[in-house]
This record gives C-alpha cells, structure tokens and sequence, in this order.
C-alpha cells in the first residue's frame, strides 16, 4: 500500500494555475496524465478532498468533481470510508512516451493559497499567478504584465565600447578561474556606488556578485537551510518568484500580511520563522515605501530571534518625484542581507546582481557559490566595472528613469481619460502600479476576460497574494517600462472600449 505523502498536490499544482472557468477540466486532465504516466502509480493512496483541496488552494467541490470522474472513468476506485486509490485499469492506459508529464509537473513550488485565506495571519504556501485567460485571442497586442524593462534602452554602444577598453587592457591571469565573490575590481566599484546611491554599508570583502537577485535567494536559502530552518516568511501581497526560490533550497513558506505601513509585526513573531524576504523601499506589487517605524520593528524582530531579512532592492533607483528611499540594510548590516542587479537598468540577460552579506554568513555562502559555479564571467563583469567606474551606468539610470518617468505619465492620463474612477497607487517609483477601477467596469473575472479577448494582458493584484475583496472593484498590477507611451494609451484605450461599463 503507497501513500501518497505530499507528491500527489505537487503533481498537481500547475493545473490550478488555470483560468478559473477551466481550472476543474484542468486538474481532471493533470489526474489522467499523472496516472497515464505512471507518476501516480497504481495502489497510490490520494489525499482526501478536503486535504488535497487545501493544498490546493481551490474548492473542495472541485476536487471532488475530479475523483469521481476520473473514478467514473476508471482512472481511480473508491470505497465509502475507505479513500481514493489509483486504480489498476490505468496501466494499459500509459502512452508509449517519457514519464514526462505535460505543465512542468517537476515544478518547484512548495503550495498553494485558497481563496479563503485568511489576510490577518501567516499562512504558509506558494501561489504563482494564474496565466492570463486567453479568450479564444491568439495573440497578445499590448501587455501590460509587470517585470520587464525597455529591452531597447540597452545602451549598446556604450557596452561595446566598454568591452573594447577592457580586453585591451586585462590581463591574461585574469582570465582563469575566478574568485567566486567576483572580480574584485567590480566589487570595489559596486560598494562604492550603492554606498552612494542607495545608503548601504557596503564593504567590497562582503560583497559577492551573482547572477541576480534569484540567485543570491538561493544561496541564502542553501545556508539557512543547512543551519536547520524549515521556512522563511514572503510579503503578502508579494512576488510569487521569492516562495519559488525558497523551495526549490527546501525551505518552506509563509506568506505574511502588509498593511499601509508595511510588514504587520504580530503575523511575523506568531509565524516562528526566522528569516524573511521583503521590499521595503517599493513594495512588490503595492508599491508602499515601508514607514520607519515597521522597519525598526523588522530589525528589532530579527535581532530577538536570531534571525535574518533578505531585502530585495528590485527597483530601488526609479524613484520619480523625490530622493530614492535608503536601502534598509544600512540600518542593520548584519541582520540584512540586500541583493540588487541589473535586471531593470540594462537587461536581465546579462545575468548580473550583487548580494551584500553579513559577516556570519559570509563563509558559507561564498563555499556556495563556489559550487554552485565557481563565479561569473569575468569578461561581463569587467565591462560592468568599467561602466560604473567612468559614470557610463549612472548616465544609463539617468536615461531610464526619463523614460520611464514619461510611461508612467501616459498611463496616469490614459486611466483618467479611459477608464474614469480609476484609482492609482504607487505612482513614485519602479516600474508599474497598482489601478483600481471601479466596480461598474466589473465584475473583475469579465474584466479580464474582455481584455484578452481584445489582445491585451493584464495581471490582477491578487494573483500575488492571499486577499480576495469582496467589493467588485478590478485591482490591477500594470507594468508600462516596456512600451512606449503610444502603445500605453492605445492599450488602455482597447481595455476601455472591451469592457464598456457593467
């Protein structure tokens, strides 16, 4: 007799991240492909509907529908007290392929939120957003899906001028296996400049440079895995990405509430975790800077458990109205640990961050990423010194946060012209922002859909998190940093036009 332990909801998890109309056919078919495939073998004990629908995050009706018609087909048996079984019919069902089964069932996701969860409280699980209903469209025109930057303001020329002076000049020894912290001449340029720029203690022997933010994520999970934590705390509403980092180290997740202020302390202490991931300069999505007193309360929280806060600096140089908020590691350099890349100030494909680490830390996360890939390319690495020592990346910030500044103002006036009512939050900084239009455009599942079928996309705000209001208004998550002031307005104008008023 097997049991089915956790793996049957991990196999199942992507399925639920179906549109909601579809999401019954959808875990249906990831039932049939998991038993055809043999990833569910015959004899496997499946959760009970109740257990598996909360791991699920969706209703127990649904996966009730689910075992008794997969039960119907054959694919399951059951007994009254007796559960739900993997039946013995499936194995001449098994197709001639791999045991691969279809949706990236090897997902490293570590759970999922019902719809239910409780906003007031820590509630563990990860949720990735709900792809973008489709429609029947088949073809996206405008996407206003946040986290990518204008791929076109890569300054080409000034990279390529970078990378000329600098293989004229280093030297071969330079060239061999690096030190895993990065070349040391980019650490000092880094140090230097967020010491300048976002108020860090910035100490170039502490600074390591990686391939991003996901990558410093995974390295202080590694380690915080192998000094005996089992879960760390994420923002809610937050970046489902820092829950999937987390758990692909083997850390657990808990997601823990905001407020208008920032992280609410008493979810935090009565969670028990130890270490926390959070956006305190721009919140991600609600665009919030934390006030001083709930970062006081973070550093004071982590310093009573022994504990530690990764503060992802995602977009903290696109600030538009005033001075950049000062980076919360400053404030404690040995309780934070802060990661930043290039990401959104010249491409992701570069493949280029920095994370600044507390001296108790510092060894065993070098000896990971070590193995983990003896380091970044020094070729890419020196470039990005060069451009940071002779002033070519601040003229390059300079330039975006001009473009950007210009994006965010077609889309205020877009909203205001199109969809009137509309109320915008976290218009300061980053790279998108929080609308909420009113009910009467709504309700927010024909919103959405209307949209796509008029080939624009869209993310709603509680894709990201665990609250689910009641009041009917549609609460977006919209991205512009990627398109040019005319697609803005002419996207938001499609919107309009589609869903008309309820």
């Amino acid at each position: 007799m097997r049991s089915h332990g956790q793996a049957a909801w991990e196999l199942l998890l992507p399925s639920v991240d179906a549109p909601a109309r579809q999401r019954g056919r959808a875990l249906q078919e990831a039932l049939r492909k998991a038993v055809r495939s043999g990833r569910l073998a015959a004899g496997t004990r499946l959760p009970s509907t109740r257990e598996l629908a909360a791991d699920l995050g969706v209703s127990r009706g649904l996966v009730t529908e689910a075992y008794e018609q997969l039960t119907a087909e054959g694919y399951l048996r059951s007994g009254r007290g007796a559960g739900t079984w993997v039946g013995e019919a499936a194995r001449a069902r098994r197709t001639g392929h791999s045991g691969a089964v279809d949706g990236g069932l090897g997902s490293t996701q570590a759970g999922r939120l019902g719809p239910g969860a409780d906003g007031g409280a820590p509630v563990r699980g990860v949720r990735a957003p709900d792809p973008v209903p489709d429609g029947g469209a088949a073809r996206v025109l405008v996407d206003f899906r946040p986290g990518t930057p204008d791929l076109s303001l890569f300054p080409r020329a000034a990279w390529a001028a970078a990378q000329r002076a600098v293989l004229t000049r280093l030297p071969h020894p330079a060239l061999g296996y690096p030190d895993p912290r990065g070349l040391p001449e980019l650490r000092e340029a880094l140090a230097g400049m967020l010491a300048r720029r976002r108020g860090v203690v910035a100490d170039p022997e502490r600074l390591l440079v990686c391939s991003g933010v996901a990558q410093a994520s995974t390295l202080l999970g590694f380690v915080l895995r192998a000094r005996g934590l089992d879960a760390v705390g994420i923002e809610d509403p937050g970046s489902p990405e820092h829950g999937r980092l987390f758990a692909s180290t083997g850390l657990d997740t808990v997601w823990l509430p905001l407020d208008e202020e920032g992280l609410r302390p008493g979810p935090l202490t009565a969670s028990g975790v130890r270490a926390v991931v959070v956006t305190p300069s721009h919140q991600f999505p609600s665009g919030i800077s934390w006030s001083a007193r709930r970062r006081a309360a973070l550093l004071d929280w982590a310093r009573a458990v022994d504990g530690y806060v990764l503060e992802d600096d995602y977009d903290g140089d696109f600030r538009y109205d005033r001075a950049p908020v000062g980076a919360l590691q400053g404030l404690d350099p040995e309780r934070v640990v802060y990661a930043g890349s290039v990401s959104k100030s010249l491409a992701p494909g570069l493949r280029l961050g920095w994370t600044l680490v507390p001296e108790a830390l510092l060894g065993e996360v070098v000896e990971r990423k070590r193995t983990m890939d003896l380091g970044n390319p020094v070729l890419d690495q020196a470039v990005l010194a060069e451009l940071v020592t002779r002033g070519g990346y601040d003229r390059q910030l300079r330039r975006c946060q001009r473009a950007y500044r210009e994006r965010r103002d077609a889309l205020l006036g877009a909203l205001a012209e199109h969809l009137p009512g509309t109320r915008v939050s976290g218009i300061a900084a980053g790279l998108h922002v929080i609308a909420r239009v009113p009910a009467d455009f709504g309700p927010p599942e024909r919103f959405l859909a209307r949209a796509a079928e008029a080939g624009v996309a869209l993310r709603p705000l509680e894709d990201y998190g665990t609250a689910r209001p009641a009041d009917g208004d549609v609460r977006l998550v919209i991205g512009y940093a990627h398109l040019a002031p005319s697609a803005v307005t002419a996207g938001i104008r499609l919107v309009a036009e589609a869903v008309g008023r309820g």
